[in-house]
């Protein structure tokens, strides 16, 4: 019998404190080909993969991780089979329903970034009261990216600019990155440093595509059901021997 690796609680030994990403972003994939795998409805594939985005997040809080960026839902997802996307809204409110007392008690501040005016009503408010409820806490930064797409949120801060100097507020040489990011879903989150993509899949799905610039990709072929803290610290050991020069050169000693 194959033993099973270390589950830590805290962080292991041979990471570094001081060299930690401090923002950590995740594409969730596998959920169907986990539970396909199995015999099982690709349902089963979210439920679990719900308990391994969970674990990641108390692994990020104990590690010291300040930030998690999820891709829970995109906006190419629409395009599942209705009854798959019916279980995913629902699925989505229940868990915050359910999560907000324990949320609460481990001061985690959760914010949704995407086209939320689309989601379902109820999800709606389940939303709009989860990041009220939340907005102080100063635990970890949990950011859900729902209906999300990179290419959506780029255009609509483009026409938000265009409109700002159609009305005379700005002049097109007062635009610069600061206040690009100003009109993205994700203002005030720092970019992520390090990008996980479970399953494989060797692309980033229109996920964040001004804010990942320079993050640091990892990919593991593991399903994000199966994603647990073993998988983390490897991810974590991967970037720390990363050399980021952000597009520079160091000085030479």
């Amino acid at each position: 019998m194959t033993a099973k690796p270390t589950v830590f609680s805290e962080l292991p030994t041979d990471l570094n404190r001081d060299r930690l990403p401090q923002h950590v972003a995740v594409i969730m994939d596998g959920n169907g080909r986990w539970a396909q795998r199995r015999g099982l409805p690709r349902i089963m594939g979210h439920r679990r993969g719900v308990d391994a985005l969970k674990d990641l997040l108390r692994c990020c809080r104990d590690w010291g991780v300040g930030a998690l960026t999820a891709y829970a839902f995109s906006t190419e997802n629409w395009g599942r089979p209705l009854e798959e996307v019916d279980f995913l809204m629902t699925l989505f409110e229940r868990i915050l329903r359910q999560e907000l007392r324990e949320m609460m008690a481990e001061g985690v501040r959760i914010r949704f970034v995407g086209n939320l005016q689309a989601l379902p009503p109820s999800l709606q408010l389940e939303i709009e009261r989860s990041m009220q409820e939340t907005a102080n806490n100063q635990g970890i930064e949990f950011t859900v990216a729902t209906n999300y797409g990179g290419r959506q949120e780029i255009m609509q801060a483009c026409r938000a600019i265009a409109m700002q100097i159609q009305q005379g507020h700005i002049q097109p040489e007062d635009i610069d990155e600061a206040l690009f990011e100003q009109h993205l879903y994700t203002r005030g989150i720092a970019d992520p440093d390090l990008l996980i993509r479970t399953s494989g899949e060797m692309r980033i799905s229109n996920f964040l595509l001004w804010q990942v610039a320079y993050a640091e990709i990892y990919v593991t072929e593991t399903f994000w059901p199966d994603f647990d803290r073993a998988e983390f610290h490897q991810a974590l050991s991967n970037y720390q021997q990363r050399d980021r020069r952000f597009g520079k050169l160091k000085a030479k000693s």
